[in-house]
């Protein structure tokens, strides 16, 4: 009797009991294309029950790293069951693969790129690889902990990182300067911790580079996260595009916040503040304050959209607040049996948390529209795609503020700062990218060299305005803070090539109403099932990094700034 499809109640328990279901599909004849559509159902099935367990024990270990039967139920799966089952996941990729008439029987777009991402798995596949991705997982973890453990301590009151830097956006600058002072006092604690931790993950992410044939893990990661639609080229390009056209965007913010707040010289605790000295903008007083306007926000775009938020929060499929034990950061993660997804966030009350719900939001209705799609490969999207999604609805929902800000200089100011953002965003995102680039292309390199690279980095795309002569490990190890380049390596420039689109869906947007709307979501129900290009282009947008037009990206912001 055949075990699939899987019951509803399915639950995993261990590697052996998946091994079997395995061991079950690779016995599946198939013969024709009815059994081959049996097969890939079966799988995906298998797949989604996976994934969703995988994705709650990493949900319970994020919202209380301190919980020891939480790390240990997460440490569980990526050190006993993970390198267990993945050997059969290449099996099952080689059996499809393996299909005399797959190329026949699988004519459809969203088949070519399913193959193509088959193909990839099984051209990177290395057993020798599977304990060292397992101890790379548990050094990941291991950032989160170091992370989530960090408390300030300000006059006798202890407050997450989160939760302290909002008094960076107090008007007191010796309240500012105090904070920012405890803050990075607590950063530089963690140094050599962290410094000892990259270290270990830059050498044995080259030895898993070096085992599947490649010269360095770029072009492992490249290959691993099936980027087939652009090239490393692109990404130089992006990077010698927003050196050209962005950076000065900042510079020129960076100088006016200077001459507004009249000073000599700007110090690390007055890059937050408003720069005419008003109070920082407080658009929610908690969790269910943010999630009701989010709701009224989204209603203003799509009804559905506000449905989809609606439904996360009558399934307790939201975790907004920062609290201690709390890992940093924000996530959307999609749940692929029950084709819910899970937002989790840090939430302190201020502009940008506002801005980290609408784009996990954006993620979220993501999942919620690729929920029909027939196999879970279809909406495993590439981070280009998933974070078009989530940066357009940043931009998009801007039309609903107000539901956050009752006066209408707020609400200016709020949407004034968001545009603000994007030129620094985009700047930091370049850096971070090249950053990796250059760590991975020269792996044997020193951590002293690591930060001579960083700072040289920090000089290409920084404004050079921030007086950091008296804190200068504040630029050296200001990466340390970007979870990314510990976490999910090379998982960053996608945000900027992303922010690039989403210019291009607000601009649709503001010129076409309601169709850029239905652009924006037919784009989305694609999932993965047409190239990166193709989807930018349904959505009102395009997927390009040239100088011409990033410049008339550059241009329009200017616009809207100056």
């Amino acid at each position: 009797m055949s075990s699939f499809p899987l019951s509803s109640h399915f639950q995993v328990e261990n590697a052996q009991q998946l091994i079997a279901l395995y061991k079950e599909l690779l016995q599946m004849p198939i013969e024709s294309k009815t059994q081959l559509q049996t097969f890939l159902t079966h799988s995906s099935d298998l797949e989604s029950a996976i994934s969703e367990d995988m994705a709650w024990r990493y949900i319970r270990m994020t919202c209380d790293t301190s919980n020891e039967e939480f790390n240990k139920a997460y440490t569980q799966f990526v050190t006993e069951i993970q390198p267990e089952i993945a050997p059969f996941d290449n099996q099952i990729n080689e059996k499809i693969a393996a299909i005399p008439h797959i190329n026949e029987w699988m004519l459809e777009p969203e088949n070519e790129i399913l193959l193509r991402s088959i193909q990839a798995s099984i051209d990177i596949y290395r057993e020798e690889n599977i304990p060292l991705q397992a101890e790379l997982a548990t050094l990941a973890q291991e950032y989160g902990t170091i992370q989530g453990s960090l408390m300030v301590n300000l006059d006798g009151q202890e407050f997450t990182m989160q939760q302290a830097s909002n008094f960076l956006l107090s008007t007191d600058r010796i309240k500012r300067e105090t904070t920012w002072k405890a803050m990075q006092q607590l950063r530089m604690e963690q140094v050599p911790e962290l410094e000892e931790l990259m270290n270990k993950m830059v050498q044995i992410r080259h030895q898993v580079a070096c085992n599947a044939g490649f010269k360095n893990y770029r072009d492992y990661m490249f290959k691993a996260m099936c980027r087939f639609d652009y090239s490393v080229q692109d990404c130089f390009d992006f990077h010698n595009s927003v050196e050209k056209h962005f950076v000065p965007i900042q510079k020129k913010l960076m100088q006016q916040r200077k001459e507004q707040m009249q000073l000599p010289s700007l110090m690390p605790w007055d890059t937050a503040v408003h720069p005419q000295g008003l109070a920082p903008l407080k658009p929610f007083e908690n969790a269910q304050d943010l999630t009701q306007n989010t709701i009224a926000a989204f209603n203003e775009l799509d009804p559905y959209f506000a449905q989809c938020i609606q439904t996360m929060e009558s399934k307790n499929l939201l975790d907004l607040e920062s609290r201690k034990g709390k890992a940093p950061g924000g996530y959307n993660y999609p749940l692929a049996r029950t084709n819910m997804p899970f937002i989790f966030m840090n939430a302190t009350g201020n502009l940008r948390d506002l801005e980290t719900m609408v784009h996990e939001g954006g993620h979220a209705i993501h999942s919620f529209l690729m929920a029909p799609l027939a196999l879970n490969a279809y909406k495993n999207t590439p981070s280009e795609v998933a974070e078009l999604a989530s940066m357009s609805m940043e931009l998009l929902s801007m039309k609903g503020w107000h539901n956050f800000f009752a006066d209408s200089n707020d609400l200016k100011r709020a949407q004034h700062e968001q545009l603000e953002g994007i030129a620094g965003t985009l700047c930091w995102i370049a850096q971070v990218d090249a950053f990796q680039h250059w760590m991975y292309q020269n792996p044997t390199h020193t951590a002293q060299e690591r930060r001579k690279q960083w700072q040289q980095l920090n000089v290409r795309f920084g404004t050079g305005l921030v007086d950091y002569t008296d804190y200068p490990q504040a630029i050296d190890y200001s990466w340390h803070k970007q979870l990314h380049i510990f976490e999910v390596p090379f998982y960053y420039i996608e945000y900027g090539f992303a922010q690039l689109g989403a210019l291009g869906v607000w601009t649709n947007f503001e010129k076409n109403g309601q169709v850029a709307i239905e652009q924006y979501k037919n784009a989305l129900k694609l999932g993965y099932t047409r190239p990166i290009p193709q989807i930018y282009q349904e959505a009102g947008t395009q997927f390009e990094f040239s100088h011409s037009y990033m410049q008339s990206l550059a241009s329009m912001l200017s616009q809207h700034l100056f």
